[in-house]
């Protein structure tokens, strides 16, 4: 009997001292909104999966293109966010995507290069799914997975690539949620991949017969961006 209270005692003091350590929850019932908007900004990275044609032209020249480097881009958007259950949210996010991809042509012989770059302006819809895990004070982690479709709002023409003005893909994902007195901020790192070839090889508007060797050393052109995203809700 006398172990018994000891271990209940024990039990109540650190029952106490642990409640002394948890802080205080910030916005404690937001997670329950059927349904509430938002907005995102964030910075992305366009990149190419290049498949080369293996195209020789009537001077013998074969030529291959590959991506420097990755180029930096800005996003920005709105957030569409339906409560489902306790763990899951379903939300689209319209965004504008602002960037450019940068090609390097080389010939295999010669070791001669072309360099140009093509500017890509999107606005992208993506369906999502988050699934959190529970909420620790005012952090819950959580994934995401879905598909976007978008479309480009001009592109332009007589470059020596052109890439077609839609896509569409699935994203992968993880972010934090942190409540805030006043909002909830949650940095986020995505990854969306094509799932359709964009390069467009119906190239009536190429007039510069020169820049024909590079357009067809490509046969097929696949997207991946990675986004960083600070989204406010």
């Amino acid at each position: 009997m006398l172990m018994l209270l000891v271990m209940l005692s024990l039990f109540l003091c650190t029952t106490k001292t642990w409640g002394q350590h948890q802080k205080l929850q910030n916005q404690p019932y937001v997670d329950q909104r059927l349904f509430h908007l938002g907005f995102t900004i964030g910075l992305h990275t366009q990149d190419l999966i290049l498949t080369q044609s293996g195209y020789v032209n009537e001077d013998g020249e074969s030529w291959f293109s590959e991506i420097p480097r990755y180029s930096p881009g800005f996003t920005a958007g709105l957030i569409a966010d339906l409560h489902v259950t306790n763990r899951m949210n379903l939300r689209a996010i319209p965004t504008l995507q602002l960037g450019e991809k940068r090609f390097v042509f080389k010939e295999q012989t010669t070791g001669e290069e072309y360099k140009t770059r093509v500017r890509n302006n999107y606005i992208s819809l993506p369906l999502q799914l988050k699934l959190s895990a529970d909420r620790i004070d005012n952090f819950r982690p959580y994934i995401l997975l879905g598909g976007y479709g978008s479309i480009e709002l001009a592109s332009r023409k007589g470059e020596a690539v052109r890439l077609k003005p839609y896509d569409m893909g699935i994203e992968l994902g993880v972010g934090w949620d942190l409540y805030l007195p006043m909002f909830k901020l949650a940095p986020e790192l995505k990854l969306a991949l094509s799932l359709i070839d964009i390069l467009d090889k119906e190239r009536s508007d190429l007039t510069d017969e020169n820049l024909r060797k590079y357009a067809r050393s490509l046969s097929k052109v696949s997207q991946r961006v990675i986004t960083l995203s600070f989204h406010f809700e």
